[in-house]
């Protein structure tokens, strides 16, 4: 459940400073959006998928639409909103990293009335914050209610209430997120320490080209990610969520699910796009 956005993209020398104006490379639109991004990654690699999420009835809501359709998502719970879909204006450096400024459009009209009970029956349900965060505390104790496991992916960071966390089962986050969300910085072991104490269930915390750390009530495990040459980082940290959960539901141990999640989420980064990276098969993934 989450965000659908159509990804404009912009390749830059580097990024300009205030008041500057530099000049990038032909604009690219991809399909997005972070609940897109995962439910779109899950059912690549066989995960029985469906979004609970909004589009506009605009052109991108047409091209969002046919991505999910294409990569095999249920869409009988995506809603159409009259107006804009989700936008994400995307800078990319050589090095692959970006800057990303998102425009919700029909994302902030998801409601908490929208929460429909049979989506949220299924295994896992996955939640970020690219929808209104009413929404998402609503649909977190449907889900919990109905058996689900609720994954949230804190981004983009912001505070949430205890009683939100406390349904976590993983709380993912990026080492921002978690500094965020902590009030300061300290070495990752001590944040997914320090993060498990705040109430969730499980942690994990994604590292980027270092991997990720897991923590919950059998301790804090690194797991390392195999090593590739980046191309595009966006959507990476979205392929890593959606593999954890696909192995989650399977029934791995948190520490496993990661271990494969941080494969995939390195596979992602060796081409443009965010859901145009996404592997297909295991075999595609590097280890």
């Amino acid at each position: 459940m989450g965000s659908v956005n159509a990804d404009l993209v912009v390749s830059v020398d580097r990024r300009p400073a205030p008041g500057e104006t530099v000049l990038g490379s032909d604009l690219a639109t991809y399909p997005g959006g972070k609940g897109a991004n995962q439910a779109v990654a899950a059912a690549r690699l066989g995960a029985r998928t469906a979004i609970l999420g909004r589009i506009g009835d605009d052109g991108h809501g047409d091209l969002l639409r046919a991505a999910l359709s294409e990569a095999g998502v249920d869409l009988g719970h995506l809603l159409v909103t009259p107006g804009p879909s989700g936008v994400a204006l995307i800078t990319l450096d050589p090095d692959g990293d970006n800057s990303i400024i998102v425009s919700p459009g029909a994302n902030a009209r998801l409601a908490p009335s929208d929460v429909d009970a049979e989506l949220l029956s299924a295994a896992v349900v996955s939640f970020q914050l690219e929808i209104p965060l009413p929404t998402v505390e609503a649909a977190a104790r449907a889900a919990d209610a109905g058996g689900a496991r609720v994954v949230l992916n804190l981004s983009p960071a912001r505070a949430v209430p205890d009683d939100l966390l406390a349904l976590c089962d993983p709380l993912v986050v990026n080492e921002h997120e978690a500094a965020y969300l902590l009030g300061a910085g300290d070495e990752p072991e001590a944040m997914a320490t320090a993060l498990l104490a705040r109430g969730p269930r499980s942690v994990v915390i994604t590292l980027g080209a270092e991997g990720a750390l897991t923590a919950d009530a059998t301790g804090v495990t690194a797991v390392p990610s195999p090593k590739v040459e980046a191309v595009d980082t966006t959507g990476a940290g979205d392929a890593f969520t959606a593999a954890l959960c696909l192995r989650l539901a399977r029934g791995d141990t948190l520490a496993d699910a990661a271990r494969y999640a941080v494969r995939v989420g390195a596979a992602a980064v060796r081409k443009p796009g965010a859901q145009s990276s996404y592997p297909a098969t295991d075999e595609d993934l590097p280890v």
